[in-house]
C-alpha cells in the first residue's frame, strides 16, 4: 500500500466524518420540525436556523462519493452497485428533503404546507437511518464474489446490526439537532430542546451498549483491532456523557461540540475497523483491499494537488457563511 492510497482512504473517511457532523444537525433540525415545534412560527424558526447551510453541508457527501469514484474505483463499484436500492432510497430522501424546504413556502393551504413539513421530517429521519444501515452492513461482511460483486439477500442488508446502526445514527443526528436548536434559537423552543435532550441521552446510552455488543458479535473488530476498537468505543461513550452533562448544566457550546463529535467518532470506528480493506466479504479471500481497489499513482497524485488548491476556498466560504448567520433566531 502506497502513502497516497493511505492518504485518500483517510480523506474519504474524513469527508464522511465532516458530512455527519455538519449535516447531522441539519437532519436533527429537520426531524424537530414536527416533533419539537408546537406552532407555525416555531416551525418557521427551525427551518430558518438551517436554511443558509443545509445544502452546502450535503456537498460533503457528494464529495466523498466523488472522491471514492476517482481514487478507489473498485470500492465505488462494489459498494454502490451492491447497495443500489438503499442508496436509491437515500437519494429519494435527500431529494424530498430538499424540495420540502422550497415547497412548504409556496403552499397556499394548510394541508399542503403541513404535507411538505411532514415530508421534511420523514426524509430527515430516513436519510441518516439508511446511511447508518449501509455503513454497518459494509463492515459486517457481505457475500462478495471473486470479482468484487455483492450478491446479497434481504437479511444481508436488513439485520439486527444494521437496524441498530441505523437507529443509532438517526438518534445521534436528532440529539445533535436539538443541541443546535439550543444554540440558534431563543425562548420556549430552546428550553423544549433541552428538555428533550435530558430524556433522550439516557436512551442513547442504552443504545450504545447494544451497539458495542453487536460490533463484537457481527464484526471482526475485536479480534483484529481490539485496542483501537475499545478506545474509540470508550471515546464515543465519553463524548455522549459529556454532552449529557453539558445539557444538564446548560452548557450549549460544549453539548453541541461533544454531542456532534460522536458522529465522526462512529465513522472513525468503522474506518479503523475496515482498514486495510474497503469492503469486507463473508469469505475473507474476497474482501477488497485498499491496495487492490485504488486508481493509479498518477491519478491519486493529480487528485491530491486539485484538493489542495480547492479545499482552502471551500473552507473559507463555509466559515464565512456560518459567521454571517451566527445570530439567534426567535419564533415570532
Amino acid at each position: 500500500m502506497s502513502s497516497l492510497q493511505f492518504v485518500w482512504f483517510l480523506l474519504i473517511g474524513l469527508l464522511f466524518a465532516i458530512f455527519f457532523f455538519l449535516e447531522g444537525f441539519d437532519f436533527g433540525v429537520g426531524m424537530s420540525v414536527n416533533t419539537l415545534a408546537n406552532n407555525e412560527s416555531e416551525r418557521n424558526a427551525l427551518v430558518r436556523s438551517i436554511g443558509p447551510h443545509w445544502d452546502g453541508n450535503e456537498v460533503y457527501l457528494i464529495t466523498a462519493g466523488g472522491a471514492m469514484f476517482a481514487s478507489f474505483g473498485a470500492w465505488y463499484a462494489s459498494l454502490f452497485s451492491g447497495f443500489y436500492v438503499m442508496f436509491l432510497l437515500v437519494l429519494v430522501a435527500l431529494i424530498m428533503r430538499g424540495v420540502s424546504f422550497e415547497f412548504r413556502n409556496e403552499m397556499r393551504t394548510d394541508f399542503w404546507r403541513r404535507f411538505w413539513e411532514w415530508s421534511l421530517t420523514i426524509s430527515s429521519l430516513a436519510a441518516p437511518f439508511l446511511l447508518g444501515m449501509i455503513f454497518t452492513d459494509m463492515v459486517k461482511g457481505m457475500p462478495i464474489d471473486a470479482q468484487g460483486d455483492v450478491i446479497g439477500h434481504f437479511t444481508d442488508y436488513v439485520n439486527w446490526f444494521s437496524i441498530v446502526g441505523g437507529v443509532a445514527v438517526a438518534l445521534l443526528c436528532y440529539l445533535h439537532g436539538l443541541n443546535f436548536v439550543r444554540l440558534k434559537t431563543e425562548g420556549t423552543l430552546r428550553e423544549r430542546a433541552r428538555a428533550w435532550g435530558k430524556i433522550l441521552y439516557p436512551v442513547l446510552f442504552a443504545g450504545e451498549v447494544v451497539f458495542a455488543i453487536l460490533v463484537y458479535v457481527y464484526t471482526d473488530f475485536f479480534t483484529k483491532k481490539p485496542i483501537s476498537t475499545l478506545l474509540i468505543l470508550a471515546a464515543i461513550v465519553l463524548l455522549s456523557v459529556l454532552a449529557y452533562v453539558a445539557t444538564l448544566k446548560d452548557w450549549e457550546v460544549t453539548s453541541f461540540i461533544s454531542g456532534g463529535l460522536t458522529l465522526p467518532a462512529v465513522v472513525m470506528l468503522l474506518f479503523v475497523g475496515l482498514f486495510p480493506r474497503v469492503m469486507v466479504a463473508n469469505n475473507a479471500a474476497n474482501s477488497i483491499l485498499i491496495k487492490n481497489a485504488s486508481s493509479s499513482a498518477y491519478t491519486l497524485n493529480l487528485m491530491t494537488w486539485i484538493a489542495l488548491c480547492i479545499l482552502p476556498f471551500v473552507l473559507a466560504y463555509q466559515i464565512w457563511s456560518y459567521w454571517v448567520f451566527y445570530k439567534r433566531i426567535k419564533a415570532n
